[in-house]
Parts: structure tokens; C-alpha cells; sequence
């Protein structure tokens, strides 16, 4: 699996896969929804002008990101918090932070397809030559 190795650490998903056993779907399943609703809170915190509410919500998705080795997600996501932190004690808000959360949305969505790919395998498949209703090319086998 060496396609998205920037974005996941294919050993580590994998490590975390087999320690989680069957519940790893389930708890992949998880990150899904509660990274989305993450994100979310993220963006419109930012749209806020919310500092405060960057914090949680940042930490939350660093941690559930790094447990299925998507680091650069997980940075992206501790750079935002920590900022955020440091933020609400100068008392003024990351404006310079928007390139963050947009690249945020970005590994995001990479993430979820690489995780998508990875777990569901009607998506890892690779379509059929030709696809139902046309003519396949492979007639001339076994002749002469």
C-alpha cells in the first residue's frame, strides 16, 4: 500500500488495525464521524472569529488521527490547537491560521478517500476492462 504514504503511515494503520481486531471498522467508523464533526467546528470557529473554540475540537482530531498513523493530518491539527492556545492567553485570534485550516480540509479529505480505499474493497478494486455493456478486447485469447 504505497499510495498515500505522505498522508498515512500504512504500518501504523495497520498496527492499529490489528490491536483493534474487529472493532476496527466500528472505531474507523468513528474517526469518520466525529473527525467530520471536528473539522466542522474547526472551520466555523474560524468563521467565528472563536478562538476558545478551536482548541478542543483541534486536539481531538490531532489524537484520533495520529492513533490511525495519518500524521500530517494530526500536525496540521496540533499546530491549530497550539496556536489556539497560545492565542487566548495574548488574548487575539490566529488570523494566520486560515491557510492551516484550509490544508486541514485538505489532508482531511485525502485521509478519509486513503481510508475508504484501504477498508472497502468495492472501492480498491480496479474496474473491469472494457465495463459492463461494451466490447471487451480480449477475443483473440487462445487462438491461433
Amino acid at each position: 500500500m504505497d499510495e498515500g504514504s505522505d498522508i498515512i503511515d500504512w504500518g501504523h494503520f495497520e498496527k492499529s488495525r490489528a490491536e483493534l481486531g474487529p472493532g476496527f471498522i466500528r472505531i474507523l467508523a468513528y474517526f469518520r464521524e466525529d473527525g467530520a464533526k471536528s473539522l466542522a467546528a474547526i472551520e466555523q470557529a474560524m468563521h467565528d472569529h472563536d478562538t476558545v473554540a478551536l482548541v478542543i475540537p483541534a486536539h481531538t482530531l490531532k489524537g484520533e488521527a495520529r492513533q490511525f498513523g495519518a500524521e500530517p493530518l494530526s500536525m496540521v491539527a496540533e499546530k491549530i490547537e497550539q496556536t489556539a492556545r497560545f492565542c487566548i492567553e495574548s488574548h487575539r485570534f490566529p488570523d494566520e491560521m486560515v491557510p492551516d485550516v484550509v490544508e486541514l480540509r485538505r489532508l482531511w479529505n485525502r485521509t478519509v478517500e486513503l481510508f475508504d480505499k484501504a477498508t472497502n474493497p468495492l472501492q480498491s478494486r480496479a474496474p473491469a476492462a472494457g465495463g459492463f455493456g461494451k466490447k471487451v478486447g480480449n477475443q483473440g485469447f487462445g487462438r491461433i
